[in-house]
């Protein structure tokens, strides 16, 4: 399917909850609309996927099961911002990165760890003078962040992703805030696919004993986190995992951080 036919198909879902667009981007000459769903809550979480192209199992959990996880946020009186695809022409071609090559995934932030010294990716243990967000983006991360600086603080948020690279099927997750509640979700996981524990997952990037990764790296979730969202992470799924599998254990952190997010 292409982007347009999921977009068509996603508008579906106007049943349920309010779609909308929050902003037409032009890439290789084709408009693409940016889809977000809301639905209202005592509390909030912000749903991302979608960001590199070649990882379809976020954007098509959020297309297939919108309605299930829209019930039990409503039970949960959590308000919803899913955005579910947001690299329309990477998605459409089949690419990690947009048609103009670029990446929308870790430009929403920079640190400043000395004067006048900035890194996009923190390394670890490096103390930071400041952070700032960073305008000279690719347009869909523009985009994003124009609707996030201006809507409420969720609660929580989750980005969904999967890894191309690491061979195998397995999950493992980028968390930020406290540790012990991700753990529920990891063991949730494992009754699935095996998580990805101790092991070298990127360039020196290793999960620790239960799968987890804390990297200050420019994302959604690292940006989130910096304004103050309580729980915030990034769960990945190989792409060798059959797609059922990925949607239950999307649907497992789903449901999980609609849990974290209504207060546990």
């Amino acid at each position: 399917m292409d982007y347009h036919e999921y977009a068509a198909r996603f508008w579906e879902h106007k049943v349920v909850a309010e779609v909308r667009t929050c902003a037409t981007l032009l890439e290789g000459g084709v408009p693409h609309e940016l889809l977000v769903a809301q639905t209202p809550g005592r509390r909030s979480l912000v749903i991302t996927a979608g960001f590199h192209g070649d990882e379809v199992a976020g954007p098509l959990t959020l297309l297939e099961h919108l309605p299930v996880i829209v019930e039990h946020a409503r039970r949960r009186e959590v308000g919803l911002r899913i955005y579910p695809c947001l690299n329309p022409s990477g998605f459409t071609d089949g690419t990690r990165y947009n048609r103009s090559g670029e990446s929308p995934n870790n430009d929403f932030m920079r640190y400043e760890v000395e004067p006048g010294r900035w890194y996009d990716v923190l390394p670890s243990g490096m103390s930071v003078l400041r952070w700032t967000v960073f305008r000279d983006s690719p347009k869909e991360t523009r985009a994003l962040l124009a609707e996030l600086e201006v809507a409420p603080r969720p609660d929580a948020a989750l980005d969904i992703h999967q890894d191309p690279w690491l061979g195998g099927e397995c999950s493992y997750a980028y968390t930020f805030g406290p540790r012990a509640a991700y753990l529920p979700l990891v063991r949730g996981t494992e009754a699935r696919l095996p998580v990805a524990r101790s092991r070298e997952v990127d360039e020196d990037v290793h999960t620790d004993a239960d799968g987890l990764i804390e990297l200050h790296d420019g994302s959604v979730t690292d940006y989130l986190f910096r304004r103050g969202v309580p729980f915030a992470a990034a769960l990945e799924t190989t792409t060798a995992t059959p797609l059922d599998v990925c949607h239950e254990v999307n649907l497992t952190w789903i449901r999980g951080f609609i849990d974290l997010a209504a207060g546990g």
